[in-house]
């Protein structure tokens, strides 16, 4: 018996029908199909045409308005078919269609896997008032269902296409479209001849659900005989795929004490099959927890959304810290007989909050700490805390709630272990509190959670005690300040300067020292402390800083071991009229004649007020010379104008002694000397220069001599430069004897031919050159003359010498130079063959003075031979001895 599932009949899986059962009938009007697969019937002829709407007469059947009839509840076929009228009709035309669909119920058997094309005739009637009409028909190929994953044997056929043309000419046939000859090729073909389309393999609706071909018509001579059919091939999806979860393990985590109903995570599983169907329909499961403790089912699963949740109460993440939940995944809508299932691994971890509060681990404490420290660890507090180390709900924060009024400690606690560490923060005092008895309280950085309440025992006794230790003595008043007159006489006691010492239960002794005492004033009794002058204390002194001098005493007990303690003592010493003022300033310039300038002087007195100004100036009585020349007018009380009293003065310097009186009581008097130049001025009353230099003591004849011997300096120094310019000149116009072209001087340098030494450098070889022309020598004018010079001038005047071409070799060069020299009488006094006169006594070659002079020896110079005919002249003329 077959069935038809309402709104799921994609899906349903019938074991006595074929998978794809065909149904096609056809109308005489209007060649529309009906094609049923898996019970989802096409109407697909006139469905095409928009505004077209659809009836049956069998309420357990509906059609969409896309031409698919579906059933609307669950069906039941009793027989091998069932039968029901569709009425179609258009809102436009007013046309207006039936057809009868007839649901076979066909055995797998009979058919090994072939579609069936059934195809059925009958009228359509028109409604419309005008009677029957009857329309061309024209070819329609139904939506074709292939499974996927079939088994075949392959090709398998899928649907013969026909026209109703093909009784009349021969026609052929053809397929075009992806999967024909398109990308992936050759999935589909068909036979040209008969029309039949296979499959050539199986398919897979996860790599492609669906295939849109077209199918040709054509006659033999490739005319088209009918329109391109669209051909729609959809594959049918088979549960051939598991389950995938995204993850294999997912972490979540969920609070310790959390009620039930509370969200943990969610685990996502993704089904390769139709979604639609149950082939990709997932349900979840949860398949085992570990550990099972408190409850074996603390968890469970949304079976659709796949979200974890806790099911029960109970959680506490001190028993159990992590649970492993394993979670399957089955499609099929879960049916675990036909589904295929995959599993995962969930781990939640159960997080921690603040339900357990901080307990010391004991009731008291003790400690013990010195006297006068800080910063000292007296006493460990230790708590036990079961909530998560190193956590807010874990770390422990320390409260002192009695026992230390003063803020002697504080307790600070450790990051590693969250030990408390009572530490000492201000000194205490032995003799003030022997002993501290605090009283603890511990809580965590985090509140507790609702519901927890604190316990009697996060609060404990710390004993704290004090421990005696040798105080340095102390100077009750420290920077001891004391007011003295300065002046007082050696050996005047001042005070009893005395320290205290803090230990009232230790019997010491105390002894006093200096320690600072910069002018060594002052003295101190090693054993109470008085304090005496050593010297006279002067306020004037470079020691004292704003009237006061400051000493540091130093006290000391026989403690073991020993402590000490200073203190400072400040004097402020009370002036005394006891330095006599000062005139300023010490010298002054003024003109000869009066009433063109002043000069004002005042006072500085070292005391301070009242033994200072007003000051009294005047001039002394002796000599008499000083009030008969000058005099001073006050102007107030520090200050007074020194003035020419007569009407010129000659200009120089002269010591006025003045008289300066202080306020003092008894006021103190000092007789000052200024120094005045007294020199002439302009007409601004400003010493002119010479007048500075008359008043620095120096007559006007003297000026003058100085005058003429700066002018006589300077024309000396004018001549010298003229002198040097003229004789630069003088060098620049001199021009050599011969033409720069003839100089050999290079060649004998460079090649030291001679073989002379360094003395050879010191002569100018100028000498061996001929001069060609004479004019730059003739055009010089008179004057001083260099000795290698031709005179000029009134001279004989002899013929030129002939203008010689440049010799050959050096040999020709000296000969023709020699007879230039004989026969030329204005030669100067030496001819330029004396320059080869000295070679230098380093040449070892030596040179023709010494050839001349070594004639009388047994000088040898044949060797001159070998050099060549000119230097055989030279052989010939020297080697003839001493006559030659």
């Amino acid at each position: 018996m077959g069935k038809l599932w309402p709104s799921r009949c994609f899906g349903l899986q019938l074991s006595q029908l074929h998978p794809v059962t065909v149904l096609c009938i056809l109308n005489d009007y209007s060649d529309t199909f009906f094609f049923l697969s898996s019970f989802l019937v096409k109407f697909s002829g006139c469905s095409e045409s928009k505004g077209i709407r659809y009836e049956t007469d069998n309420l357990d059947f509906k059609v969409r308005t896309d031409g698919t009839i579906y059933t609307t509840k669950h069906v039941h076929i009793p027989s091998e078919q069932t039968m029901f009228m569709v009425t179609a009709w258009d809102h436009q035309s007013l046309d207006r269609w039936e057809t009868v669909v007839r649901l076979l119920v066909i055995e797998k058997s009979q058919h090994k896997g072939h579609h069936l094309l059934k195809t059925t005739t009958q009228e359509k009637h028109d409604l419309n008032p005008h009677g029957l009409r009857r329309q061309k028909r024209d070819w329609v190929i139904p939506p074709i269902n292939v499974p996927e994953n079939s088994r075949g044997p392959f090709p398998q056929q899928l649907v013969r296409i026909r026209s109703d043309k093909d009784s009349e000419i021969h026609i052929r046939y053809s397929i075009t479209g992806v999967g024909a000859d398109q990308p992936p090729m050759e999935v589909f073909n068909i036979d040209p001849v008969s029309g039949r389309m296979y499959v050539t393999r199986p398919m897979d609706r996860e790599e492609r659900a669906s295939y849109h071909l077209r199918a040709h018509a054509v006659d033999m001579n490739g005319n088209k005989v009918e329109n391109p059919i669209d051909l729609y091939i959809y594959v049918i999806d088979m549960n051939d795929n598991r389950p995938e979860f995204i993850n294999q393990v997912y972490n979540g985590s969920v609070d310790e004490g959390s009620k039930p109903g509370t969200y943990v995570m969610t685990v996502t599983a993704n089904d390769a099959d139709d979604s639609t169907t149950a082939n990709g329909m997932v349900r979840y499961r949860i398949v085992t927890q570990s550990p099972q403790s408190p409850s074996q089912n603390m968890f469970t699963i949304n079976s659709e959304t796949g979200d974890i949740v806790t099911v029960a109460a109970g959680l506490d993440r001190e028993k159990v810290q992590q649970y492993t939940v394993i979670v399957q995944a089955t499609d099929m809508e879960g049916n675990l007989n036909f589904g295929l299932s995959n599993t995962a691994t969930a781990i939640i971890m159960v997080t921690d909050v603040n339900d357990n509060p901080p307990e010391f681990t004991a009731s008291t404490y003790s400690g013990e700490v010195p006297e006068n420290r800080v910063e000292v660890v007296v006493a460990n507090l230790t708590v036990m805390d079961r909530d998560q180390p190193h956590s807010p709900n874990w770390n422990a924060v320390y409260r002192i709630i009695s026992g230390d009024p003063s803020g002697h400690f504080t307790i600070r606690t450790d990051p590693i272990t969250n030990e408390g560490l009572v530490t000492v923060v201000r000194e205490v005092d032995y003799e003030m509190n022997r002993a501290f008895m605090l009283t603890v309280m511990v809580s965590n950085q985090a509140p507790l959670a609702s519901g927890i309440q604190m316990s009697f025992q996060s609060t404990a006794g710390v004993t704290i005690s004090v421990t005696d230790v040798n105080e340095a003595p102390y100077f009750p008043t420290n920077h001891k300040l004391i007011r003295m007159e300065e002046g007082v006489p050696t050996g005047t006691a001042l005070m009893t300067f005395s320290a205290v010492d803090p230990d009232r239960f230790m019997q010491q002794a105390i002894r006093y020292s200096k320690l600072s005492d910069p002018a060594n004033w002052l003295n101190i009794n090693a054993t109470n402390g008085q304090i005496t002058t050593a010297a006279v204390l002067d306020r004037e002194s470079a020691y004292i800083k704003n009237n006061v001098y400051e000493a540091t005493f130093l006290a000391a007990d026989n403690g073991i071991p020993p402590a000490s303690g200073t203190g400072t003592l400040q004097i402020y010493l009370i002036d005394i009229n006891d330095n006599a003022p000062e005139l300023q300033p010490k010298d002054s310039q003024i003109c000869e004649r009066p009433n063109l300038n002043v000069i004002n002087i005042t006072a500085a007195d070292a005391d301070i007020d009242p033994n200072v100004g007003p000051f009294v100036f005047e001039l002394p009585s002796v000599p008499s010379a000083i009030r008969k020349n000058w005099t001073i007018t006050r102007l107030n009380g520090d200050y007074a104008q020194l003035s020419l009293r007569i009407s010129y003065l000659e200009a120089g310097v002269y010591d006025v002694p003045v008289i300066v009186t202080d306020s003092g009581n008894p006021p103190l008097f000092n007789m000052s000397i200024i120094k005045v130049k007294v020199c002439p001025c302009d007409e601004n009353g400003d010493c002119t220069t010479i007048g500075a230099v008359a008043a620095a003591g120096l007559g006007t004849g003297a000026i003058i001599a100085i005058l003429i011997c700066i002018i006589i300096l300077l024309s000396m120094v004018l001549l010298f430069v003229v002198w040097m310019k003229r004789r630069e000149k003088e060098r620049h116009t001199k021009q050599l004897l011969i033409d720069p072209e003839d100089d050999v001087r290079d060649n004998i340098l460079k090649y030291d031919e001679e073989g002379g030494g360094e003395e050879d450098q010191d002569y100018d070889l100028s000498q061996l050159q001929q001069p060609e022309n004479m004019d730059h020598v003739m055009n010089k004018a008179n004057g001083v003359r260099r000795v290698d010079e031709r005179p000029i001038g009134a001279e004989p005047q002899y013929p030129i010498r002939p203008v010689i071409p440049h010799p050959g070799d050096i040999g020709d060069f000296i000969n023709e130079g020699l007879r230039a020299a004989d026969n030329d009488p204005t030669a100067p006094p030496y001819d330029s063959l004396l320059v080869f006169d000295y070679e230098g006594s380093g040449s070892t070659a030596g040179s023709v003075s010494s050839l001349n002079s070594s004639s009388s020896g047994d000088q040898d110079y044949d060797y001159l031979n070998d050099w060549g005919p000119r230097f055989k002249k030279l052989a010939d003329m020297y080697g003839g001895g001493e006559d030659d």
